[in-house]
């Protein structure tokens, strides 16, 4: 080093660590450093310049102390950002940087290097790297890792700008031009990853990539990835490849394209969903779940899919989802098809048409507090459920319900109303019930007799309450198939029912609870029915006079329970006590005959030539019925058992009792009518259940009859242990046992995805993978006894278990089966086989007999994006016709 130069570095030593430089200040103080021969003038010329830019300092920028300086780490702003002349300002924004082992600068070639974790930061850009080599002058930067003690790269240059980010090897970025070329780059675009050996970066953000590939998994070695020589990414838009090759395991596939195109725009946008294709050897070559997307708005989208065969079946699909954020959100699904079996020609020929309308509505509860709109319907034709199954439940179910309702609540006052739509429909019998329009309008419990001020007790009639409800409603029932034609719009029936309950309860004795009640109810119809007979025909006519009608009824009741306690307690053993508990409950209820002249409610009618007469209701078509036939006297009974033992836990620290069930419950329960002419005595019911280990749960119930039958097999007034001395003859009997090992959790909750994605997992469970569970298994069995008296007895005898294996973290296995007793068969059985293949999936579901007897494989990347690219195999249950 020469004497002027280490004089330079010397003055540089001295100077302020926040001294504002300027180009043309630099280029003097070289020429004089330069120039100068003698100390003393060496001396002289730098102190003055210390004295000069000290004063320029104190002029231009703060002091020191008051810039937070905690640690080696803090940002540096680029100290020419605050001259007008400064290079920032040629740069239009500040340059912010900062590094953890060091920072050097080259003032004579007007460049800084930072060393060690170091950043920087430019307008929305932030870099970060080991090293990074910033050149004021030509207003570039070069940033790459560093070689660490093992040999390896670490601390590779990471590149923000926007929600744009990506890491590489070593990057070379230009400031004022906002172009860069970088080498072995990996960036993310939405949800894919494109990896680069040679990278350019436009100006407006656009990546021209040489050698590059395109994937959706995140390792840095991808298992599988689409490779082509050119890549072009245009940010929030769509990825643009040359001829590109598909690569699996760095293996490549005969799957290679003259070009590709893959949409990379973030938020809604609309597009082409692609069918799945395939071949049904009764419905010919097949196109699936092919149609088109919309993103209409933030609000709701709309998807437009559908299926074609060959052989002239289709199904076409309607599905939009809609939400408003705290408001309300919902998806609604409408699905017609047709199957077509064979040809026309021939005898075996069919054509099933149907269709599935699915709608579900949730209100936000924040957005109107004292009212509520809810919907959930699942309705169609029983066609198009068994011909378009989804899954295992749905062929096993028979039964779909829907509802709509709408509440209203009135804050302050004790009525509330609501109103609502309901269905329910058997797709093994086909039949189906609709009621609508249906409301209620309801009461709370009044008590018009206690006290505004309280003082002293509460006298018994003080608990007295009274409520009212009001109920319309409005039914047809039919088959699926008629339900709109005007012979199932005739059976409407529709009608207003009025309950008035009046109740108190107290106690009595201490120890018993005394609860007597008094209902009102009645029911107003718009028509009713009268009948006749025409004796040229012989014949009963039945007819539907039209006006109003009101059918009133009325019964008082009263209950008194009580419980009673027995212990049983051990001094030695684990068995600390045993606890019995019984619960009596007698009472009685009284209703009088309505079927008598007073009350209006019924008529007698003659039913045949020789003049029988029969008694029948003017209500009995009404959608509430009418006043019950004959007079009630019953007295009831019941007892209730309860079993339960203390069993000591011993610790080394403490001895505790822990409870244990031994009966939940054990019943039985029978009734005496002192109106009834004869057969005063109800059938005796019993029951019980009970749960053993908290994993079984058992249940039991049976039904004994108390008098004797004759020889047609009909019960007449003469008790059974008159007749054979046994008590009562059993009339069937029911049990049934079950257990879950690792059950599913009753409702799952995550913060992602959508309300509408999670509301669907936990409606349907069973068709999504729980890989916190290693295995779930739920076994069921049942039998039942029918005692018939002039035929043999029925039995029925069934065992169905379920669940799921998890083989390997990534392995799991579900099934579905079980067998009938009597039929000597397998009942529906499936089974399933997942495979989670990281950024792949595989899946096989096999059902290998029945009527439902099919499979379907298929292989698929997980990502939305690629969702076409998969493998699927597959036939359906018309292949085994």
């Amino acid at each position: 080093m020469t004497m002027q130069e280490r004089r330079f570095t010397l003055f540089c030593s001295f100077a302020p660590s926040k001294l504002v430089y300027k180009p043309l200040m630099v280029r003097v103080i070289k020429h004089l450093f330069s120039n100068l021969s003698t100390p003393n003038c060496w001396y002289c010329v730098c102190l003055m310049l210390i004295f000069f830019l000290n004063e320029t300092k104190a002029q231009q920028v703060p002091d020191s102390l008051n810039i937070s300086k905690t640690d080696s780490l803090y940002i540096k702003t680029d100290s020419l950002a605050n001259d007008s002349n400064s290079l920032s300002n040629e740069l239009k924004s500040k340059v912010k940087y900062a590094a953890k082992d060091s920072i050097r600068y080259d003032l004579e070639a007007e460049k800084v290097y930072l060393f060690g974790k170091a950043s920087i930061a430019y307008e929305d850009i932030n870099l970060s790297a080991d090293f990074i080599e910033l050149n004021f002058n030509d207003k570039r930067l070069i940033a790459n890792g560093v070689v660490d003690s093992s040999g390896a790269i670490a601390g590779k240059p990471v590149f923000k700008q926007g929600d744009d980010e990506f890491k590489a090897d070593t990057i070379r970025y230009n400031f004022e031009t906002k172009r860069g070329k970088i080498s072995e780059i990996t960036t993310k675009e939405g949800d894919s990853y494109i990896h680069g050996s040679t990278v350019k970066k436009e100006a407006n953000n656009t990546t021209y990539i040489r050698n590059g590939y395109y994937t959706t998994c995140e390792l840095d070695h991808p298992h599988y990835y689409i490779a082509s020589n050119k890549i072009k990414v245009i940010p929030n838009n769509k990825v643009v490849t040359g001829p590109a090759d598909l690569f699996v395991g760095d293996v490549p596939t005969p799957l290679a394209i003259p070009f590709g195109f893959f949409p990379n725009k973030k938020g809604r946008t609309s597009g082409i969903l692609f069918p799945a294709y395939g071949e049904s050897d009764q419905l010919g070559f097949f196109l699936t779940n092919g149609g088109y997307y919309f993103g209409l708005s933030d609000y709701f989208d709309l998807a437009l899919t559908g299926d074609l065969y060959s052989r002239g079946s289709f199904r076409v699909n309607a599905n939009s989802n809609y939400a408003l954020k705290y408001k309300f959100n919902g998806n609604v699904s409408l699905n017609y098809s047709q199957i077509k079996n064979s040809q026309k020609e021939l005898p075996d020929y069919s054509l099933e048409e149907g269709f599935f309308v699915r709608w579900t509505h949730t209100q936000d509860p924040k957005a109107r507090p004292n009212s509520n709109f809810s919907a959930n319907v699942n309705a169609g034709s029983s066609s198009f459920y068994r011909n378009n199954l989804t899954s295992a439940n749905n062929f096993l179910t028979n039964t779909f319900t829907s509802s709509i309702n709408y509440s209203r609540s009135f804050p302050g006052k004790p009525y509330s109303f609501s109103a609502g739509l309901s269905h329910s429909q058997n797709t093994s019998t086909n039949d189906i019930s609709v009621s609508f329009p249906s409301a209620n309008f309801a009461v709370a419990r009044q008590t018009p007799f206690k006290r505004k001020v309280q003082v002293g007790s509460i006298k018994w009639y003080e608990k007295i309450g009274i409520s009212y409800n009001s109920n319309l409603l409005s039914t047809i029932t039919t088959k699926d198939s008629l339900l709109f034609t005007n012979e199932s719009l005739d059976k409407i029936r529709y009608g207003i029912q009025h309950t008035i309950p009046i109740n108190t309860s107290f106690s009595m004795l201490k120890y018993f609870t005394v609860s007597p009640s008094f209902n009102y109810t009645e029911k107003w119809y718009l028509t009713s029915v009268t009948k006749s007979f025409d004796q040229e025909t012989n014949t009963l006519n039945k007819d539907t006079i039209a006006g109003f009608k009101a059918a009133r009824d009325f019964g008082f009741a009263i209950n008194m329970n009580t419980r009673i306690f027995g212990m049983l307690q051990f001094k030695r053993g684990k068995i600390s006590a045993i606890r019995h508990v019984m619960t009596p409950n007698i009472g009685f209820s009284w209703r009088p005959d309505f079927s008598g002249s007073t009350w209006g409610a019924y008529k007698n009618v003659r039913i045949d030539s020789i003049g029988t007469e029969q008694r029948y209701s003017i209500f009995e078509d009404g959608i509430f019925g009418g006043p019950s036939f004959g007079k009630s006297s019953l007295l009831n009974f019941s007892l209730d058992n309860n079993l339960e033992m203390k069993v000591k836990q011993i610790t080394d620290t403490s001895v505790t009792d822990k409870k244990v069930k031994i009966l939940e419950s054990i019943a039985a329960g029978l009734s005496y009518n002192f109106a009834a002419d004869s057969l005063r005595l109800s059938n005796i019911a019993i029951s019980g259940r009970t749960t053993v280990l908290d994993k079984i749960n058992l249940n039991v119930a049976a039904s004994y009859d108390p008098y004797a039958l004759n020889d047609l097999g009909q019960r007449y007034d003469r008790f059974l242990v008159e007749e054979s001395g046994k008590i009562a003859r059993l009339n069937n009997a029911n049990f049934s046992v079950s257990f879950n090992i690792f059950k599913r959790k009753e409702e799952y909750k995550s913060d992602k995805g959508t309300d509408q994605e999670l509301t669907e997992i936990n409606k349907n469970k069973d068709a999504f993978i729980d890989y916190s569970v290693p295995f779930n298994l739920n076994v069921g069995y049942n039998w039942f006894f029918q005692n018939n008296f002039n035929t043999a007895d029925q039995i029925t005898q069934t065992v169905n278990f379920s669940g799921d294996i998890q083989v390997t973290d990534n392995w799991k296995v579900t099934y579905n089966s079980g067998y009938d007793f009597q039929q000597k068969d397998i009942s529906y059985t499936s089974l399933g086989i997942y495979r989670d293949l990281h950024c792949w999936e595989m899946r096989l579901n096999w059902v290998p007999f029945g009527f439902q007897q099919n499979y379907f494989f298929q292989i698929n990347v997980k990502s939305s994006v690629l969702q076409d690219l998969k493998l699927t195999r597959k036939t359906d249950r018309f292949d085994n016709r």
